[in-house]
């Protein structure tokens, strides 16, 4: 059994070999390229073991030098930075430190406690399509966010009728709209003719409204100075061109997730969960993933998504801290969807308000009940069972029942 540690980087790699006794092997840096990913397979061909018998410690899985790894069938851990910085305060206390010595380190933490890292097994390629689909979604939406917040700022300015003329300002609608008539001048020129057949061209199905929203646009208002409008209708034109084609991409992209979602094996499981929606099911069920044994305690996913806090005992002193190192995506949408089933279920809801009676912050009782929610989604996960809110308040009161 041979021991690889690889220190990464983007343009180039440093490779320690160690056997079971602990001795360096070999040592190589190489290139990001395939020529010298092959080097890898080179040093291996000189000391005669078969990759399975290579054992692979590196920083991170989001890497092509990972999946080279995968495909010529090296067992890969992934160590996190933080476990790394432990080992090497293990070491030495200078904390001096370079890529060779990185890669020794990690070599060396995989020979001496294998048994603390996860063999890294990725998810099925359904499943890695859905949390790359999610994470588009996620990019687009903080986008369309920042610039609605810059579009918006401009039409209070100088053309505050368009902000809720035809209902959300990232309407398809409004956009258009933004784009044809930048300013307030040129909307209340038009007449109600061309009003309706803009509204005609751009498919607006609510042709009982037309009217009123017609009435809305050319309603006297303060009208901005000359130069403030002039110097911010060609930035509402181009803002509004801008987000156009975003918010186009995000439906087209939440479309397709909905048409992956369905295809998957787990998607009836995260779909009966209440609230979840198109976006947060499929969310979910890629952050937990295609590897039921890769969290074998519903702490185990808890700890990963950020939603159980630390305890530092020692003696008489305890303290409970915030989770710092987590998954921060897993968090977000773990108490995303805490958020979303407070409509739709009565016990989250009411275990919600009782987190806020104890004089807690939204974010906090958020999170207290997605962890719960997490507990809850894991068991539903690992019996392939869906989601009832029924049987779950019968189990809740059973287990409220007091014992004779």
């Amino acid at each position: 059994m041979l021991y690889f540690g690889i220190d990464w980087g983007e343009d180039h790699h440093h490779l320690c070999i160690r056997n079971e006794a602990g001795a360096h092997v070999s040592e190589i840096e190489f290139a990001h390229s395939l020529a010298g990913f092959q080097r890898i397979e080179a040093e291996r061909g000189k000391l005669a073991v078969p990759a399975p018998h290579c054992l692979v410690a590196i920083e991170t899985s989001h890497n092509l030098l990972v999946d080279f790894l995968l495909d010529h069938a090296y067992p890969v851990y992934i160590i996190a930075p933080s476990a790394t910085n432990g080992f090497r305060n293990r070491q030495r206390s200078s904390g001096a430190r370079d890529d060779h010595s990185d890669a020794a380190l990690l070599a060396g933490a995989l020979r001496t406690d294998r048994d603390s890292f996860r063999l890294w097994r990725p998810n099925e390629v359904l499943t890695q399509q859905l949390l790359a689909q999610v994470r588009l979604i996620e990019t687009l939406r903080r986008s369309i966010v920042r610039q609605e917040s810059q579009l918006r700022a401009l039409l209070l300015r100088v053309y505050p009728t368009a902000l809720d003329l035809f209902g959300e300002l990232t309407a398809q609608i409004t956009l258009q709209f933004l784009s044809a008539y930048p300013g307030a001048a040129q909307a209340q020129a038009l007449t109600l003719s061309a009003f309706q057949a803009f509204c005609r061209e751009q498919r607006y199905t609510r042709s009982d409204l037309i009217a009123q929203r017609y009435a809305h646009l050319i309603e006297p208002l303060p009208l901005a100075a000359p130069a403030v409008v002039q110097a911010h209708q060609e930035q509402i034109r181009v803002l509004a061109q801008v987000l156009l084609p975003q918010v186009r991409c995000r439906h087209q992209a939440l479309a397709q997730l909905k048409l992956l979602f369905r295809q998957h094996p787990d998607a009836a499981i995260f779909s009966s969960l209440p609230g979840a929606g198109d976006l947060l099911a499929p969310a979910l069920l890629a952050k937990f993933g295609d590897q039921r044994d890769r969290f074998p305690t519903p702490a185990s996913v808890q700890a990963l998504a950020g939603t159980c806090p630390v305890t530092d005992s020692s003696g008489k002193k305890r303290i409970i801290k915030f989770r710092l190192g987590c998954d921060r995506e897993f968090r977000h949408i773990a108490q995303q969807f805490a958020r979303a089933s407070l409509p739709q279920s009565g016990w989250a809801a009411a275990y919600w308000r009782e987190i806020q009676r104890q004089g807690r912050s939204y974010s906090h009782a958020y999170r207290v009940l997605a962890n719960r929610w997490l507990a809850i989604i894991w068991k539903l996960w690992q019996t392939r069972q869906p989601y009832d809110e029924a049987y779950h308040l019968q189990q809740r009161a059973l287990r409220r029942k007091p014992k004779a």
